[in-house]
């Protein structure tokens, strides 16, 4: 991801006041592997076939008491059993949430489609404290508040600072950004050109996974202009892509089309939640469109303030795919359901009269 001397789509921002420190075309250490938990799944049951791998999964472990909430895994990993043990070995990287401190007990686990088996109890296994790499902003043009920090040896007197790193696309319209609590560890003259810095930052913030990085790339020459161009993606991609078109399509300004319009959805691709959503959000608003995210999502865009105004009609196409993938789908907690059904519920509630072939 890289860019012209002392230009570029990282934008280092501060959060209080929005001032820019600077601007630069590379950033090291921004991407890498998220921290993952290891859990011990103790006497381990199957349901069904074994199910290898689970690569890439949104596991959620359902305690079989019913107290507390599941919790989920993302990017989930069975690693297979623990050698001369009953256990498996699961890795992930846990919610918000996570489970309560000191929880133990009996859990189910579920893939959103389909039961995956149960254990007695569970232990979390701690990973090692890693040394954190630290950003690098390479060929930075800083602004001259920053410059004149640096020169006197601090910045903000060496308080640490809450930030933003802004990403922007070619055109200078902003894709995504990161939060960030951080302080100066060091800098230097850059050897990308006269004026520039390397500035070496200790920052509070999760490195950005290695499979969103592809992801942005291709958004950094612009928002796609053909739609479908990321139905080839898996579904964690997939995720990443609905990501920014949710950042985009939720920035204000937008206006709605007049009553009366007709959609048509592509639903070749719906194979996952990610899939469903970015396909609605191409019928609506085209290439790159958001129209939600999740079904109060769905709702909301339903009601104006999203390009979309009711009633209207949405011919869905190829509806067998979604219908097969999302028809049979359990809740967080393991309840069936069909999300299938919902969809096209909300979007008649809605004012939005789907035909399906």
């Amino acid at each position: 991801m890289q860019g012209d001397s002392g230009r570029g789509p990282y934008r280092l921002t501060d959060e209080e006041n929005g001032h820019v420190w600077g601007v630069c075309a590379a950033v090291e250490g921004l991407f890498g592997e998220a921290a993952r938990e290891t859990y011990e799944l103790f006497g381990w049951v199957p349901d069904g076939p074994a199910v290898r791998g689970w690569v890439g999964s949104r596991v959620w472990l359902v305690p079989q008491d019913g107290t507390p909430d599941a919790w989920l895994l993302e990017d989930a990993e069975s690693l297979g059993r623990h050698p001369g043990t009953d256990s498996l070995l699961l890795t992930g990287t846990d919610d918000y949430e996570g489970p309560p401190e000191g929880y133990r007990a009996a859990v189910r686990v579920h893939d959103g489609r389909r039961w995956l088996g149960s254990c007695r109890e569970f232990a979390r296994i701690l990973r090692p404290v890693r040394d954190e790499t630290p950003l690098v902003l390479r060929g930075l043009a800083p602004s001259d508040r920053l410059r004149r920090a640096l020169a006197a040896g601090t910045r903000r007197a060496s308080d640490p600072g809450a930030a933003r790193l802004e990403i922007r696309d070619d055109r200078d319209a902003p894709l995504t950004d990161l939060p960030l609590w951080f302080d100066v560890r060091a800098w230097q003259p850059s050897s990308g050109g006269a004026d520039l810095i390397d500035l070496e930052l200790d920052a509070c913030s999760e490195r950005v996974p290695d499979h969103v990085r592809s992801v942005w790339e291709h958004w950094l020459t612009g928002p796609p202009e053909s739609p479908g161009a990321w139905a080839g993606l898996g579904t964690r991609r997939r995720g990443a892509w609905l990501d920014l078109v949710r950042g985009r399509g939720c920035s204000p300004g937008r206006r709605d089309r007049p009553p009366g319009q007709a959609y048509e959805l592509d639903g070749r691709h719906i194979t996952d939640l990610p899939g469903l959503y970015l396909a609605l959000g191409e019928a609506v608003n085209g290439p790159g469109g958001y129209f939600g995210g999740c079904l109060g999502a769905l709702a909301d865009c339903l009601r104006g303030g999203f390009g979309h105004t009711s009633p209207a009609t949405l011919l869905w196409r190829d509806s067998a795919t979604a219908r097969e993938h999302l028809a049979h789908v359990l809740t967080p907690d393991g309840e069936p359901y069909d999300l299938f059904a919902e969809v096209l519920d909300v979007l008649a509630e809605g004012g939005v009269r789907v035909t399906t072939t």
